[in-house]
């Protein structure tokens, strides 16, 4: 094991709570050029003046005796788009990462299966086929029916040992912070090794079931193939991601060139998939044309469906890291949970939910006599 490095991990603070050296010193009391001077090694860190960063930050001072997290941050695979800032980008590494060596010391701690998913190897870029394949495998793999809607992704995904945290930026005075641009983020080292899917929870569960969809892409499409360029690696997931939610069997029998607005609308809410997505599966496995396509695209805009559609999806409640956390802490484990795993208590809280939280406001699917979800709020324009 590597010597205590209270340097790194003052760096890895600043970069969760999103702060520059001076602005740490403003809150803090503690100098800049002493908090330079530790961050660069040329001063030793003392236990006054990082208890005073940490009473001020509300961060334990465990903080910054750890061990860092084992997982290679440059190796994260993101589900983001364009408005995504770099500075953000770091912020959401150190969160994950943070979240990933909690959710492996847990995993460790319990015993608890670490996931057997199929994978992809070699260096060239995969065909539908391929994809298709590998996402029936990944049901096979999750113990899901092989055509039925999934009515619950997140319960899959845990029962599975493929741990889900609803993620939040901390700021020092432990208000939530979303960030812009940036929908998930995943690791899985491989055969043996805990896995980690975490999501920014949004304003529609149909769109954190693709983020989760997505991320499970990366872990079975990119863990052996790791040199795949970031463009092509998130169009492979978002592929998966439909794949795996709507199989290719059901969408070829379900849809066509027919199929109205309307009608995806009511797939919506048997899938749990939005009807942009639904639109372009239906678009590769050739159920409808460029024409088609383009066609509902305009009427979704027309409609204002672009940033609203219409049928409200339930937001899933992931369970297995409270589960873990109160095993080994008790009904009331984020003091003590905060302390001995070191780490910000709000992010703690935001990892292991005790109920149904802002990720989770709204009730979770629920099945039917054909597993589906349930549908909410439906509404034509």
């Amino acid at each position: 094991m590597l010597a205590e490095a209270p340097g790194e991990r003052l760096k890895t603070l600043r970069d969760i709570l999103g702060l520059t050296q001076a602005q740490l010193a403003e809150v803090s009391g503690v100098t800049q050029p002493w908090i330079s001077d530790v961050e660069t090694g040329s001063r030793d860190a003392t236990d006054d003046k990082l208890t005073q960063i940490a009473t001020a930050t509300g961060t334990p001072l465990t903080f910054f005796k750890v061990q860092p997290t084992s997982v290679p941050l440059d190796s994260l695979r993101f589900r983001k788009n364009s408005r995504a800032r770099k500075t953000m980008t770091r912020r959401v590494h150190a969160v994950y990462g943070e979240s990933f060596r909690v959710a492996e010391t847990l995993f460790d701690a319990e015993r608890y299966p670490t996931p057997s998913l199929p994978f992809a190897a070699g260096d060239e870029n995969l065909d539908d086929k391929q994809i298709e394949q590998l996402a029936a495998e990944t049901r096979e793999s999750l113990r899901l029916a092989p055509t039925a809607p999934i009515p619950h992704l997140t319960r899959a995904l845990e029962r599975a040992g493929i741990a889900v945290a609803p993620l939040v930026l901390p700021d020092v005075e432990g208000e939530e912070n979303i960030p812009v641009g940036h929908f998930g983020v995943s690791h899985w080292a491989g055969i043996g090794a805990a896995a980690l899917v975490g999501y920014f929870p949004g304003q529609q569960g149909d769109r954190d079931r693709f983020t989760l969809a997505h991320e499970v892409g990366h872990l079975v499409l990119h863990t052996f193939r790791p040199r795949t360029q970031q463009a092509v690696a998130e169009d492979e997931a978002n592929r998966f991601a439909t794949a795996l939610l709507v199989p290719v069997e059901r969408a070829t029998a379900m849809m066509s060139e027919a199929l109205t607005l309307s009608d995806y609308a009511r797939l919506k809410a048997t899938w749990g998939v939005s009807i942009q997505a639904l639109i372009m599966r239906a678009h590769t496995v050739g159920a409808i044309g460029d024409t088609r396509k383009n066609s509902l695209y305009v009427q979704l805009s027309a409609k204002g469906w672009r940033k609203q559609e219409p049928v409200t999806v339930g937001h899933e409640a992931p369970k297995l890291l409270w589960t873990l956390l109160s095993r080994r802490y008790g009904p009331r484990p984020y003091l003590p949970g905060s302390e001995d795993l070191a780490i910000h208590p709000t992010l703690l809280r935001s990892i292991a939910p005790t109920e149904p939280s802002a990720a989770a406001a709204r009730p979770a699917p629920a099945a039917t006599a054909e597993p589906a979800l349930k549908v909410y709020n439906f509404r034509r324009r």
